[in-house]
């Protein structure tokens, strides 16, 4: 009488009294479970416990059903393998055609005993077996799902659809089924954290470091609980300081993931920290402070007469720490040697979206020098800087920069010319209230770097009235030609470096 037969189990009952009727109708027998198998004998649906079928009784409390050989051997066989088909007529055992399974809502109503088990291996074991077997785990494909078992038929197109649907069923499970693994791995706080709260106040967030990968930082030293846009702003600077590695002694500031102030030193750590805040101290307000040095008891004395949110270093000495920890809240982060994640990761369009890490820095070696004049030495440390730290300021991004320390930063800009025109105001806007820093001397050279080409020659002369004298640029403009020309009326030095960095 049955030609196949259909294994229900299922948490969610909607739906499924009239998906089982017709399922009979189509000649299906139907296989269950505990109260999947109450429920559709209260409906008149006739229906095998998977217990009979078996010939071993659910045990456990229910936690012992669907784990059976008799269960998975049906599910898993591969009707054409000869092996198979012998192994499965020699043992007596039935294949089992469709599995229609959902899942205890773990997510919704997280315990111990809503962790299913059975549930998610017969999924797994159908979607694996996809060429032979249909795979439900939605009730939302029910009417689906009978439609194309109803169209069976020796045709080809009709396999050809068949085989479609059960492969998108097969990869529907093991979204699925991550996902639900996921929650559970959420449930113990493996490695998970929350956050004291997301963008906004009103906003719940959490921090999970992915599976297999290195967190950054260490936990917080001190300080408050560190909040999403805390993590996001600790992210840019780690990034950024990383750049810097190979410098003696480096400072980054960072506010709303964009640096305000970066600069280097042969001195000293505080000597880097004085020249990197003086380039904007009013956006360095409330912003990170990264080191690529341990933080001394002189830098720490002056980190402590500004107001901070975090500061991120490889270590701090235990005269810094006795001064930094006066400020209950100010967090210190140790930052993590490690490469850093391959791959960035953000959500977008209902999905991920997935892209490998700009990892990449062009040497000087590569760069190629378009215009009349050729840039000094000076020239050629001051755009190695200033196109380091433009890689990490947010499109469209502009950066002035002498040998040792940006000197001002347009970024986040809808033009490039507006990226310009800002980067310049802040450059002939004095703000700073350091004396001691040391100031950038005449002979010291003033570069521009943008992390894009220049689309038109309007840049360059707003870039010359700066008094820049050098331009570090990727190129591939279609104006490239006017903007080189520019460059020359100007007696401006001009280098391409054949990549773009873009940063949104």
């Amino acid at each position: 009488m049955f030609e196949k037969i259909a294994l229900l189990s299922v948490y969610d009952k909607s739906g499924l009294e009239p998906f089982a009727k017709k399922l009979v109708g189509l000649k299906f027998k139907i296989l269950s479970t505990g109260k999947t198998a109450a429920f559709l004998r209260q409906h008149g649906i006739e229906v095998t416990d998977v217990s009979d079928f078996t010939g071993f009784p659910e045990i456990l409390e229910g936690r012992i059903k669907s784990l059976h050989p008799k269960v998975h051997a049906g599910i898993l066989a591969r009707r054409n393998v000869t092996e198979d088909r012998k192994a499965m007529c020699d043992l007596k055992i039935p294949f089992i055609d469709l599995v229609v399974v959902n899942l205890y809502p773990f997510e919704s109503k997280p315990g111990i005993e809503m962790i299913d088990v059975g549930g998610p291996t017969m999924l797994r074991a159908a979607a694996k077996n996809f060429e032979h077997v249909t795979v439900v785990c939605d009730t939302t494909d029910y009417d689906e799902a009978l439609s194309v078992i109803a169209r069976r038929s020796p045709k080809a197109n009709d396999e050809a659809i068949s085989l479609s649907f059960r492969k998108r069923m097969a990869a529907k499970v093991f979204a699925v089924t991550a996902r639900y693994d996921a929650a559970i791995a959420d449930f113990f706080d493996l490695r998970k954290t929350s956050l004291r709260y997301g963008e906004n106040p009103h906003q719940k967030a959490f921090f999970e470091l992915e599976s297999g990968k290195k967190p950054l930082w260490e936990k917080p030293i001190q300080g408050k609980e560190l909040s999403y846009n805390n993590v996001l702003d600790a992210d840019a600077a780690w990034w950024l300081i990383r750049e810097l590695k190979g410098e003696l002694f480096a400072c980054a500031v960072i506010k709303h993931t964009n640096p305000c102030g970066v600069a280097c030193s042969k001195k000293s750590l505080l000597d880097a920290f004085e020249k990197a805040y003086a380039c904007d101290t009013t956006s360095a307000f409330g912003g990170i402070v990264a080191f690529n040095r341990e933080v001394d008891k002189n830098t720490a004395e002056a980190l402590s007469k500004i107001f901070l949110e975090i500061i991120l270093a490889p270590g701090f000495s235990k005269e810094a720490l006795d001064i930094l920890r006066a400020k209950k809240n100010l967090r210190l982060l140790i930052s993590c040697e490690t490469a850093g994640p391959d791959q960035t990761v953000r959500s977008a369009g209902g999905g991920l979206l997935v892209q490998d890490s700009d990892t990449a820095m062009e040497s000087a070696k590569t760069w190629q020098i378009k215009t009349k004049r050729e840039p000094t030495q000076k020239e050629m440390k001051a755009m190695a800087l200033a196109w380091k730290v433009a890689k990490h300021v947010k499109s469209n991004a502009i950066v002035f920069a002498s040998t040792d320390r940006v000197l001002a930063i347009g970024g986040g800009q809808t033009s490039r010319i507006d990226a310009v025109k800002l980067a310049a105001r802040k450059l002939n806007d004095s703000r700073s209230t350091i004396h001691a820093c040391p100031p950038v001397v005449w002979r010291d050279p003033r570069v521009v770097a943008s992390d894009a080409f220049f689309p038109f020659p309007d840049n360059i002369s707003a870039i010359a009235k700066t008094k820049a004298t050098a331009i570090i640029q990727p190129g591939g403009s279609v104006k490239d030609a006017e903007v080189i020309a520019a460059a020359d009326q100007y007696h401006l030095a001009m280098v391409f470096t054949g990549v773009r960095h873009f940063k949104h």
